[in-house]
């Protein structure tokens, strides 16, 4: 069992007491020989970090405090049946006053009579030296807007945060760690030593730093990109500096020294949620990404937007007037198509029509005077000659449309003394077969497509 009070935890039924880490040692020793002669037997503490410059009557009063809740809290043991509720955490009002309201602390403006009745009353046994600093808040608006609170939490949760020069903090969180980029921004200097100028930023960069920590509650791994500074001293400076606005800092973290390439890496442990994860939630579109995700690569659809952007202008510069297909590639000359499910090279009605009238026409007729076609199997078997003189074109009308009979083309002879000299002369540019064994040995690797009979391989 343990009470938390203000200044200390009180573990009733203990022997053993502890003092904050966090404490320096002249302040432990301070702390260990107040309580010493302050707190009862059988009774063991846990001194907090909170009771850093704490004075004697403080830690007394905390005490007594204690013993009287423990006292309470027996009495109700013996006397209340079973089942019953002897203790609870108080609410999240009074951790506040307990853990933050201190000396540091000019005023506290409370918005409510009940709260400040609940807060006054905690206050008269806790810290009565701090009642005169609690103020209630008069008027109409909002306090959180009069104060400007509501701006500060949405400043709080952008990823850029503005130095005091002009420079600027980037704060991005990831699954792993949170990263903080320091940069210069408008933030030049005034007396042309860049060394200077970057020392200085930095400094500010991290002052800052903790404050948005603190702010933002942020845990876990952190790593600070610091700018490039040459000199050790001023890296030594910056850590120093960032140590000291840690120290005020109660939770719990560790800092690793700064490296060459300027990078701070810390750790700090989580206790809360954190304020991002307060105020906003997951995006169901992108999984938290941040971007919208399509389901094809982004190439295609940055073709595709040109393409839609330029109105089809590669399609109308194609081609030539409406003897355009739909594909883009094709030239002009193509014949458009007459129905919706005809494709570039289907054979419609029309066309059908018009083959069947061409064929007739010319069909060999001796009467008429038509002109006969031959067949490739007339030309081979009959022999070749000279050739003839062109026959007359007979025109022929056929849609509205000239078309011309012209005379099949004639094979020029061949002589076969000058085909056997072609043949040998073919043969004998070819290159001479390897001699047995200076072959390439093929490829040990066998694959089921290359097994063969030894059969086979003596046939080959």
């Amino acid at each position: 069992m343990s009470l938390p009070g203000r200044y200390l935890v009180y573990v009733p039924n203990g022997s053993m007491s502890g003092i904050s880490r966090k404490l320096p040692d002249t302040e432990r020793a301070r702390l260990k020989k107040i309580l010493k002669d302050v707190l009862p037997e059988n009774v063991g503490v846990i001194v907090r970090t909170a009771a850093e410059g704490a004075t004697e009557e403080q830690l007394t009063l905390d005490v007594q405090r204690l013993t009287s809740q423990w006292a309470d809290i027996s009495q109700q043991l013996e006397n209340t049946p079973a089942p019953a509720l002897l203790h609870s955490e108080p609410d999240l009002l009074i951790k506040i006053i307990r853990d933050v309201f201190n000396e540091d602390f000019r005023s506290l403006v409370i918005s409510g009579s009940d709260a400040q009745q609940t807060i006054e009353s905690y206050l008269r046994g806790v810290a009565p030296d701090l009642l005169d600093r609690v103020q209630k808040h008069e008027g109409d608006h909002d306090p959180f807007d009069e104060y400007r609170i509501s701006e500060q939490i949405e400043k709080a949760l952008d990823r850029k945060v503005w130095l005091p020069s002009g420079g600027s903090l980037i704060i991005d969180r990831t699954e792993a760690m949170t990263v903080v980029d320091v940069n210069t921004g408008k933030f030049v200097g005034s007396g042309g030593n860049l060394e200077e100028t970057v020392t200085k930023n930095n400094l500010e960069a991290a002052e800052e730093l903790v404050r948005q920590l603190r702010l933002r509650d942020i845990g876990g791994i952190i790593v600070v990109d610091f700018i490039d500074m040459v000199l050790e001293s001023n890296r030594d400076l910056v850590l120093r500096r960032l140590m000291e606005c840690l120290s005020r800092d109660r939770t719990k973290h560790q800092v690793a020294e700064v490296t060459s390439l300027g990078l701070v890496q810390m750790t700090r442990k989580r206790l809360g949620l954190g304020l991002l994860e307060t105020f906003s939630e997951a995006c169901e579109v992108c999984a938290g990404r941040g971007v919208i995700v399509h389901h094809e690569p982004i190439t295609k659809h940055r073709s595709s937007n040109d393409a839609a952007s330029n109105g089809g202008g590669n399609n109308r510069r194609r081609g030539s007037g409406a003897n355009v297909s739909g594909n883009g590639n094709q030239r002009g000359g193509a014949a458009p198509k007459s129905g919706p499910s005809a494709g570039t090279h289907a054979i419609t009605d029309d066309v059908s029509r018009a083959l069947a009238q061409i064929a007739a026409k010319t069909v060999h007729s001796t009467a008429t005077g038509a002109i006969t076609l031959p067949t490739a199997t007339d030309a081979a078997a009959e022999p070749a000659t000279a050739p003839a003189e062109a026959p007359e074109v007979e025109m022929v009308d056929l849609l509205d449309l000239p078309v011309a009979s012209k005379p099949a083309r004639v094979r020029a002879s061949l002589d076969t003394k000058s085909a056997d000299e072609l043949l040998g002369s073919v043969l004998e540019s070819l290159p001479e077969p390897p001699a047995p064994g200076t072959r390439k040995r093929a490829s040990r690797r066998v694959s089921s497509g290359t097994i063969t009979t030894q059969g086979a391989t003596e046939q080959n």
